[in-house]
């Protein structure tokens, strides 16, 4: 389909100060492809109806992206961050699928 690269946003729990934990984010770049570009418009509780896309994206993995693949928070796409719903590991892969807007931390 089309090429990716972008940055994908860890979330790692550190102690800021004793007994003081705090998630901060770390990205990391990556190039790969993305296998699936949808979008949806989802009725919300607000105004505004909310935006998901269903995007699969299939990058290459490194060590870091191995071992800390179940701290993914984000990913970033096409100018904006989205939610990341489901890792799929394929070595020497990962596949991740897009959701809604991310509106956590950030780095």
């Amino acid at each position: 389909m089309g090429k990716f690269y972008g940055k994908v946003g860890y979330g790692e729990t550190v102690e800021t100060s004793p007994d003081i934990w705090e998630e901060q984010i770390v990205e990391r770049a990556y190039y790969g492809d993305v296998l699936k570009n949808s979008r949806q418009w989802e009725k919300g509780e607000g105004l505004n109806d909310n935006l998901r896309i269903n995007n699969s994206i299939s990058v290459v993995a490194d060590a870091y992206a191995y071992e800390n693949f179940a701290n993914i928070r984000y990913v970033e796409w096409m100018r904006a961050k989205w939610k990341v719903t489901n890792v799929e590991v394929q070595r020497p892969r990962l596949i991740f699928t897009l959701g809604g807007v991310y509106n956590g931390p950030t780095k």
